[in-house]
């Protein structure tokens, strides 16, 4: 079995600042930098024991590919931190290589099908579908003689183009997302039985009309544990329309969207695949309603900096033996287009927090400068709020410089599960006994091996401030006595009524449970 294998992966935050360009897809941060022909195979390459060398979908396909009997033939695989926009000029150079290769390794020989791993929610500058534009120019080398099939993000805006030229999705039903690399295996196993089977399955869509935010789509709260426990029986539910013939559902998903995405087709969807038309649609349907059912369980309390770290004061009382109180910062995660250099909670710690630690920070100009004043030495800083993610100020002060760092980090945490991160240089700063741990590459906040790297230990904090929505509770909820959401300025809002949404179709609720949007009637520019 002859498998192409690639992925393009960008999740795009419209309402950010910073755009994605070739240079972001070339430099490694939480994932390896853009990879090509056998060396994408050898980054990837499954471990000793044939299990997924690291928590990325690619890596798990091979992985199963290899057990499968499948033989790999790589295209090009990319990925940048999420951020604005792709640029035209980097969608256009890296799709076009990934076309160039497919087109190559038709030239080789027959294709059995074609895997690739993408997000789900990338948006350029000319077009709202990146992955429906990718999975379109796939789709119109092979025509329908080779079945195409992509993993996707949880928070994926999937399309109706994007379900039309794929002959199956599978997303992750994981948030935080510990399941990337189990998400690629079962893609394999979903290839495989294509392959030999020799035949497409029948597949249904549909959208909901209602935005969730990113910090209730964790799964390791409800409803979002539920609507994902669902997901997974009807896979294993066999339906059957008579006596003489079981239907399985070969596949089921449920993707929760990318809120802060101004595009049409911008939130959840369910789709599924079975032998028939009438068992994917039954699916489906069944999917929707259990989506409908629990939408006024995706509100949750936000928290306003001053407020939530006067809570931790309060409750700490001095006894800090029930572990940290953790401050999720999470309108200014880089994991969802934040540019991780926001302000308005670390001010909050300084005047109010007796103790408190604080990072990822991203702040080049501020590293470079306390490399230059060296450990143990004072250094005058204008920290953050220098990318124009938030309106503020920076904080001005004297800082202790505590600590430098490579940046080089290896994090074993459930979410990175071992990748090497590449933070650049990095340092440790004290100002009022609030200890901020500042990098020079933007990276969400999500192992406590970033803390550990430079002495600390965050399950003996007071108070923990994290630039991160949900994935930091992979490896900080064992540890936590307990987790606010802060709503801190920043470029990601909780609450999508303050997002200036101009291209989202009409009838959606920005909030759940809350006021539809209602789109100009004046043509958008």
């Amino acid at each position: 079995m002859r498998v192409a294998v690639g992925g393009f992966q960008h999740e795009t935050n419209t309402f950010a600042s910073q755009k994605a360009d070739l240079d972001a897809f070339l430099q490694p941060d939480a994932w390896p930098a853009l990879q090509g022909g056998d060396g994408l195979l050898t980054t990837f390459a499954p471990s000793d024991d044939g299990s997924a060398s690291m928590n990325i979908p690619i890596a798990g396909f091979l992985a199963q590919a290899r057990k499968s009997g499948m033989t790999p033939v790589p295209l090009v695989w990319a990925s940048a931190t999420p951020s604005a926009h792709v640029t035209s000029s980097a969608f256009g150079h890296i799709g076009g290589m990934l076309i160039e290769e497919l087109e190559r390794a038709l030239r080789d020989g027959p294709l059995d099908a074609i895997y690739l791993d993408l997000h789900g929610a990338m948006v350029t500058e000319d077009q709202e579908d990146g992955e429906g534009d990718l999975l379109e120019w796939v789709r119109n080398v092979v025509r329908g003689q080779v079945p195409i099939i992509a993993s996707l993000d949880l928070h994926a805006n999937v399309t109706a183009k994007m379900m039309r030229n794929a002959d199956i999705l599978v997303a992750y039903r994981t948030y935080p997302h510990v399941d990337m690399a189990d998400t690629g295996a079962r893609a394999a196993r979903i290839t495989d039985q294509i392959i030999r089977s020799s035949a497409r399955p029948a597949k249904a869509f549909r959208k909901l009309n209602f935005l969730v935010p990113l910090t209730a789509q964790c799964t390791m709260l409800d409803p979002a544990g539920l609507i994902y426990a669902d997901v997974a029986a009807l896979e294993a539910l066999k339906q059957a329309p008579d006596d003489a013939q079981e239907t399985p559902i070969l596949s089921a998903s449920a993707t929760m969207g990318f809120p802060p995405a101004d595009i049409a087709e911008c939130g959840p969807a369910v789709f599924a695949y079975a032998d028939t038309q009438e068992a994917a649609d039954e699916a489906v349907t069944r999917l929707a309603e259990t989506f409908r059912e629990f939408e006024r369980g995706f509100r949750q309390k936000l928290w306003a900096p001053e407020e939530a770290v006067a809570y931790g004061e309060a409750a700490s009382a001095g006894d800090r033996r029930q572990g940290p109180l953790i401050l999720a910062d999470t309108q200014d995660n880089p994991g969802a287009g934040g540019n991780g250099d926001t302000v308005g909670l670390l001010r909050s710690l300084i005047t109010g927090a007796e103790s408190a630690i604080c990072g990822v920070m991203f702040d080049p100009a501020s590293v470079a400068a306390a490399w230059e004043a060296g450990e143990g030495g004072h250094v005058a800083l204008t920290l953050g709020a220098w990318t124009g993610g938030a309106s503020e100020s920076p904080v001005k002060g004297v800082f202790e410089v505590l600590r430098l760092h490579d940046g080089e980090i290896d994090a074993p945490g459930a979410f990175y599960r071992g990748a090497r991160l590449s933070l650049g240089r990095s340092v440790l700063l004290r100002i009022n006994d609030v200890r901020i741990v500042v990098a020079s590459q933007k990276v969400q906040t999500a192992d406590r091996a970033m803390f550990r790297a430079f002495g600390i230990a965050p399950e003996k904090e007071n108070i923990v401030a994290l630039k991160s929505s949900v994935h930091f509770r992979a490896d900080f909820q064992a540890i936590a006595r307990d987790v606010l959401v802060v709503a801190s300025p920043g470029p990601n809002p909780a609450n999508h009524e303050e997002l200036p949404y101009k291209r989202l179709r009409s009838g959606v609720r920005l909030m759940p449970m809350g006021p539809a949007f209602q789109r100009s009637r004046k043509p958008l520019k």
